[in-house]
């Protein structure tokens, strides 16, 4: 029996619960794969940390290894004040970020005064046809604790038969001091693999914050 596998039964319960002496930093260093990962499960396949970035492209890792990917975006600092995080698609691996895409949008807010809330539909931020950056947050601002944070989730992006279905989730720190939640979803019109995707602030840099990308594991 391998040290590993006594270390963890010698701290097992009788009712099943492994202890915390059971787990140890080098009883976890020494595992070099799970076998069997179930489907749903999240795969990191990078990460990318702004630094007074202009755009955050990934241009590698979008493929038909999995069906479903998930960007996880934190704590997205802009340099200017009241400005929108976006996104666009690419067919040709980068060159171009110009994906069709029709979408919709809608907000839900809250100031902290507590004086304001809605529920509402985000005309100026949905797309008809358009080769245009996709908007996926209201303006977020540049005081030094705010920043916008969320998911945005592409379906199949290397299918060559069906258009390329996205949903996106943030929630940020308005320039106006509010919270705001935006929802947004709709399709790149192609038919042509996507294998890139950019992020970028409408005007200004990234000052800060860090994009993960995940493929979610087939059943």
């Amino acid at each position: 029996m391998g040290s590993i596998t006594r270390g963890l039964s010698n701290n097992i319960t009788t009712s099943g619960v492994i202890l915390p002496a059971g787990i140890t930093n080098s009883s976890v260093s020494a595992v070099t794969s799970f076998a069997n990962a179930s489907g749903g499960t999240l795969i990191l396949l990078s990460t990318q940390t702004a630094s007074a970035s202009a755009t955050i492209s990934f241009t590698t890792g979008l493929d038909s290894t999995y069906d479903e990917y998930i960007f996880k975006f934190i704590n997205m600092h802009p340099a200017n004040d009241g400005v929108q995080f976006s996104f666009n698609m690419s067919t040709d691996g980068g060159s171009n970020y110009n994906v069709t895409k029709t979408t919709t949008a809608f907000d839900a807010y809250h100031n902290e005064s507590d004086t304001t809330t809605a529920l509402s539909y985000a005309t100026g931020d949905d797309l008809a046809q358009s080769t245009s950056f996709q908007r996926i947050n209201a303006e977020t601002g540049n005081d030094n604790d705010q920043s916008v944070s969320g998911t945005l989730t592409l379906f199949n992006p290397s299918s060559t038969t069906y258009v390329k279905h996205f949903i996106a989730r943030t929630n940020n720190y308005y320039y106006t001091d509010f919270s705001l939640e935006k929802y947004v979803a709709g399709y790149g019109n192609t038919t042509s693999a996507v294998n890139a995707v950019q992020f970028k602030f409408e005007s200004g840099n990234i000052d800060d914050g860090i994009i993960k990308l995940y493929g979610v594991k087939k059943s």
